[in-house]
């Protein structure tokens, strides 16, 4: 069985010391993609470093994104498909709504709605303020990615508190083992 890299993409502003991808990289040896500039995201620079980190792999790599990273996966799919053995999708960011997003994410609109090609899972929170819980599961269905309800847990992020969130790394248990 082949335990898979794990590449963790973080959102906007990205993620700080006690979101849980910072600590399932300090704890599992999970490698942040960094980004240039995480407070004026660029859809086409980010999709650059994400394709040269994966491209720097010598497998299919496992992708844990969060928020905007979701987005990125989204954009990035048709491209990294052969390089990706799975992704965890957690707490989209509806890029396409000015209601629940920032104006700095709307480079990443529209949000794409066709499969991603690699096993998926998407993870969302009832009462996430940047995404409506319905709005989650169509792309979850678009991307044709399996749909976890986590709840009402905010945008699973630090303001969740969830330390080491034990369901999502099951989640990513399962896709390093796919």
């Amino acid at each position: 069985m082949v335990e898979r890299r794990v590449l963790t993409l973080p959102g906007f502003m990205s993620s700080d010391a006690a979101h849980w991808q910072t600590v399932w990289e300090a704890r599992y040896g999970f490698v942040r993609v960094e980004q240039e500039d995480w407070d004026e995201p660029s859809r086409s620079r980010w999709v650059k470093r994400l394709e040269h980190a994966i491209e720097q792999e010598q497998e299919p790599v496992v992708l844990v994104a969060h928020s905007l990273g979701c987005a990125l996966v989204a954009h990035a799919a048709k491209r990294i498909r052969e390089q990706v053995a799975g992704a965890l999708l957690v707490a989209p960011a509806d890029v396409d709504d000015a209601e629940h997003t920032p104006d700095a994410v709307r480079s990443f609109s529209p949000l794409p709605c066709k499969p991603l090609g690699f096993p998926a899972t998407v993870v969302a929170s009832r009462n996430d303020p940047f995404i409506a819980f319905e709005r989650a599961a169509h792309f979850a269905d678009c991307w044709q990615a399996k749909f976890v309800d986590a709840g009402a847990i905010g945008h699973i992020n630090s303001d969740s508190e969830l330390g080491d969130w034990p369901e999502g790394l099951a989640l990513v248990r399962e896709l390093r083992r796919a």
